[in-house]
């Protein structure tokens, strides 16, 4: 548990509140327009004819090429703790080594992305998912593959903006960017201004532009940034490093590990819910994007609380770090406990903004409920990961999350789910379980590493 409050600790608790919410805001809001893109497109594509199929394919080929996709971009989660360290102990240079090194890991990492998401449809029917919604998922994998490039440009420039505590651009960045990706859907989902209706496809399309607006945004704001703190006669470490490259990548393959586990785990039970058919399919979907939404809020904390812990070791200021960890592990948890509460008061309403199917919006709210159930451990585990990520343990979290959702939680929603003829909500019982172990043991590893 934290360090008691007392009367000389409770200044520093307060300012460390502070802190923690002025870099968590922006980034929150950052995740949480991230999220909205993929929600909106749900929407979108909900209104088309067949709303069931259209759902269910959208939601299947997001969580498939984001699963790869977010693996890559985890491979670039060790800028976190590089740079971080290098701006707390005033190092510029040694931030923008950093920083130069992760946008080439970037470019190398980008045509193996593709290749690998160009797999996905053929393993899917392989996998005995119907043509029903693999053949409308291929042109909208197709067509988000083309974004991969400035996705990964936009994930190396925001480690390193957010890093050295710009992050009022990487909020605006992603805000307008629904606006982009909204607009497009409008106009290549339905055929508007002369285009032709696309489909599903459209929004694919749409996605894409989203992200290189995004990537262009930081790429603007870094310009702007550097030529404000560049030292007249400095130039830097503006050079490849491969042994820099390596640093990164030893300390972010874990990490990226970890995400693919847990992104890995979602996409498995999706898949499995797509055996059971469109509509059992599309009432995950709608559960899974409500709690991928309300996930978000943590997850901007948790990048707050990696930057926070990572400054504060830079300085070397380990009881700093303690407060940085846990100020944003406390501010996540009271978030969740909110986000629960709501999930369980008006889960048929929620379910029926996505769809007026009655029986989808039946499959939506039931399992909407057991969201609810992991809502305050789903808190816990993230923002307790990006703490340990400041104090450079990936590992922990990786193993944890291997354990608790590969070993436990999907194999008892298997049963659940197949055995005991529960359905989709056998496979969320399971994921639940699983939830619940690892943000018990994370709290715990963390609890234990500041004591050490």
């Amino acid at each position: 548990m934290p360090a008691k409050f007392n009367q000389d600790t409770l200044p520093l608790w307060r300012q460390d509140f502070r802190l923690t919410l002025r870099l968590a805001l922006p980034l929150i809001l950052a995740e949480v327009g991230w999220m909205s893109m993929g929600i909106v497109d749900t929407i979108m594509v909900g209104r088309l004819p067949n709303s069931a199929v259209a759902i269910g394919a959208t939601g299947l080929g997001q969580s498939l090429y984001h699963g790869v996709a977010i693996f890559s971009g985890g491979l670039l989660l060790g800028m976190d703790t590089f740079v971080a360290h290098a701006y707390g102990r005033e190092d510029l240079d040694d931030a923008r080594h950093s920083l130069v090194n992760g946008l080439f890991l970037a470019f190398a990492l980008t045509p193996l992305l593709m290749l690998a998401v160009s797999f996905w449809p053929a393993l899917m029917r392989r996998f005995g998912i119907s043509v029903e919604l693999v053949e409308p998922m291929r042109p909208y994998l197709h067509a988000l593959n083309w974004g991969s490039l400035p996705l990964l440009a936009y994930f190396a420039l925001r480690r390193y903006l957010q890093a050295v505590n710009v992050a009022h651009p990487i909020m605006f960045a992603l805000v307008s960017a629904n606006i982009v990706n909204a607009f497009g859907n409008w106009v290549l989902i339905y055929g508007h201004f002369g285009f032709r209706a696309m489909g599903i496809a459209g929004s694919g399309w749409s996605t894409c532009w989203a992200r290189i607006y995004m990537a262009a945004c930081l790429a603007i704001t870094l310009l702007w940034v550097e030529s404000k703190r560049l030292r007249p006669g400095r130039s830097g470490r503006i050079r490849v490093d491969i042994s820099r490259m390596f640093e990164l990548l030893k300390l972010g393959a874990p990490a990226a590990t970890q995400i693919l586990f847990e992104v890995g785990a979602f996409g498995a039970a999706t898949a499995l819910c797509a055996r059971l058919g469109p509509v059992p399919l599309a009432g995950h979907e709608i559960a899974l994007n409500c709690a991928a939404l309300t996930f978000m809020v943590p997850l901007g904390i948790s990048s707050a609380a990696a930057v926070r812990v990572g400054q504060q070791l830079g300085r070397r200021d380990p009881n700093g770090a303690r407060r940085a960890g846990w100020s944003a592990i406390i501010i996540g948890v009271g978030f969740m406990i909110c986000a629960g509460t709501v999930f369980v008061s008006v889960p048929r309403l929620i379910a029926r903004l996505f769809t007026p199917d009655p029986a989808v919006i039946h499959v939506g709210a039931q399992l909407l409920l057991v969201a609810a159930a992991f809502q305050l451990f789903d808190g816990l585990q993230v923002v307790a990961t990006g703490a340990l990520r400041g104090a450079a343990d990936t590992r922990t979290p990786m193993l944890a999350n291997f354990v608790a959702y590969w070993l436990i939680g999907l194999p008892l929603g298997y049963v659940f789910c197949f055995r005991l003829g529960w359905g989709a909500l056998g496979i969320w019982i399971g994921l639940c379980g699983g939830l619940m172990i690892i943000g018990s043991a994370l709290v715990i590893a963390w609890h234990k590493r500041m004591l050490r």
